[in-house]
């Protein structure tokens, strides 16, 4: 349960990011990758995690800044929420991921908080969170997904002995923008598409993303696709601000006129990765962009919803978020 105390461990300061990927071959499962720390620091001492060894990333200037390139922009991996969400050229270009940056916690966590960072936090479910053996902690129950459990915020899709979600904002619509993620160890670099980097617990319950512990995560990349598409996001929640998402919606659709030529749904918050609606998309694709299209949109969204005992409000929720993405 929760700890008063951090237990002790070797702080590693890299100049390089090279020196850095070394570190983490070094100590693969033993280290930890802290970026701006704003969820690192709460796992030390709520969930008890002991890493031997923590690779502070802050000197690495090379992961920073935000660039114009022939086919889209770059992001890098420790560039603050704060600067994704003020820069010119993602407001311009990119508005969705503007406005998902600026829906992140409070503005002194956004000052601190890294892109890179909210893309790799593990999940925030109560039990999980404050120590007890489930089945990602490496035990044998899901606790949130038993009877009279507290799980108004867990999944009502895609559960697989976890009913934890994602609480990446950003995520949702960098999915939506068919961004990519680069990847780097020591032994090279990959390029994940953004709807496949976050891991389905069917496939691994002990990760939320694809990242090995040897794995940085230096940078994202968003392609010109979606320059110029209509972007809506939205996120419910208990509170205004410092408050994770009940339900979200990222989305950008390009029309002709009222008619619907293409579109990319994403909902957070109702699975344990980012839930792209590629159903819905096909089905609005062709459409006039009305209330009627709207409607069975948000129809078609929730079919298949499977909610737990306190959180059959998700799907009401997450309907309308739908309809009124598509609405626009």
């Amino acid at each position: 349960m929760m700890k008063d105390m951090i237990p002790g461990f070797e702080l590693i300061q890299p100049s390089s990011v090279e020196g850095a990927l070394n570190l983490l071959e070094e100590y693969r499962e033993d280290g930890w990758a802290l970026a701006g720390g704003m969820d690192s620091l709460g796992w030390f001492k709520n969930r008890g995690k002991r890493p031997a060894a923590v690779i502070d990333l802050e000197g690495l200037d090379a992961l920073r800044g935000i660039d114009e390139t022939s086919n889209g922009i770059e992001i890098g991996a420790l560039t603050t929420l704060t600067e994704v969400e003020r820069n010119p050229l993602i407001r311009e270009r990119f508005s969705l991921l503007s406005e998902a940056a600026s829906k992140v916690a409070s503005p002194q966590i956004r000052n601190a908080g890294t892109l890179g960072g909210n893309l790799c936090q593990d999940t925030r479910c109560w039990y999980y969170r404050y120590g007890v053996s489930c089945y990602r902690a490496g035990g044998n129950t899901c606790y949130a997904g038993a009877t009279e459990a507290l799980n108004r915020e867990h999944a009502i899709f895609g559960a697989n002995r976890c009913v934890a979600v994602s609480p990446s904002d950003t995520a949702i619509a960098l999915v939506a923008l068919d961004a990519e993620m680069v990847v780097r160890n020591s032994s090279g670099e990959r390029v994940i598409k953004a709807d496949s980097f976050f891991m389905e617990p069917a496939v691994d319950i002990m990760r939320m993303t694809v990242l090995n512990p040897e794995d940085l995560l230096i940078k994202v990349r968003i392609p010109n696709t979606w320059n110029g598409a209509d972007f809506y996001f939205e996120k419910a929640s208990d509170r205004g601000s410092w408050d994770f998402s009940l339900v979200s919606v990222a989305s950008a659709i390009k029309s002709t006129g009222d008619r619907i030529d293409d579109a990319r749904i994403v909902c957070g918050a109702v699975q344990c990765i980012p839930r792209r609606l590629q159903e819905v998309e096909t089905m609005i694709r062709g459409q006039i962009r009305n209330e009627d299209t709207a409607a069975q949109a948000g129809s078609m969204a929730v079919q298949g919803a499977e909610p737990l005992d306190y959180n059959h409000f998700k799907i009401p929720l997450m309907e309308n978020l739908v309809k009124r993405a598509v609405r626009g």
